[in-house]
């Protein structure tokens, strides 16, 4: 989607995608990833999630890229963390105790950048881009963390009804864009109680993408 849509978002506080809490999913499957204090887990399009607040409480490195950066001074502030912003090319990259956020296209993010990846925890990313944009997402995360095995939470629901974003991404979507690197499993789904903007019927699922054996 274009930038512009997401500046405006933020700017206008039209952010009903940010969860009030640690999303279920998160704690229920994340130990599956078997990570170890210390380790780097990346976050795409992060927004302000709390779920950073809590891999930070697991003793994890956190490294996040967000477009907005409303949101990432948002979630500097609610970390009551200051933040070294330096240049990162087209990016500017915050740090400060055991997190780094690149804000800006997360196109543009390079894999020399972005450094060793352990794992990826997708909340919101895969979701939040339309059908034309899926695969090139996709395809820049794999080459970004050399196929670190990720936690993906995705929606299903009937996209005839309700334009996105969150957009429907089915599980044969997931399976067509991760599998040939990763084994796909999906862990859980639940029916979302509230419906999807309060009205449609909707399915969360949780998944664990393994790194398929090189030989």
């Amino acid at each position: 989607m274009h930038h512009d849509f997401w500046h405006l978002r933020w700017q206008n506080q039209q952010i009903g995608f940010h969860l009030g809490a640690v999303n279920p999913f998160l704690l229920a499957h994340f130990h599956k990833l078997h990570l170890r204090a210390g380790q780097r887990v990346f976050v795409p399009l992060c927004g302000k999630t709390l779920d950073i607040h809590w891999l930070l409480a697991q003793g994890l490195q956190v490294i996040g890229a967000e477009l907005s950066q409303l949101a990432v001074n948002a979630l500097f502030a609610e970390l009551k963390l200051t933040p070294e912003i330096t240049p990162a090319g087209p990016l500017k990259h915050y740090r400060a105790a055991n997190i780094e956020v690149f804000q800006g296209d997360f196109f543009a993010l390079s894999q020399a950048q972005l450094g060793t990846v352990d794992a990826i925890y997708d909340r919101a990313a895969l979701i939040a881009l339309p059908d034309e944009m899926r695969a090139q997402y996709s395809q820049q995360l794999m080459t970004l963390t050399g196929i670190a095995p990720q936690l993906l939470i995705s929606f299903e629901y009937d996209q005839s009804l309700v334009p996105g974003p969150p957009f429907s991404v089915i599980k044969q979507e997931v399976s067509a864009h991760y599998e040939a690197h990763y084994q796909c499993t999906a862990l859980a789904s639940v029916l979302m109680e509230t419906g999807l903007k309060g009205q449609y019927p909707a399915e969360e699922t949780a998944w664990l993408l393994s790194p398929r054996s090189l030989n």
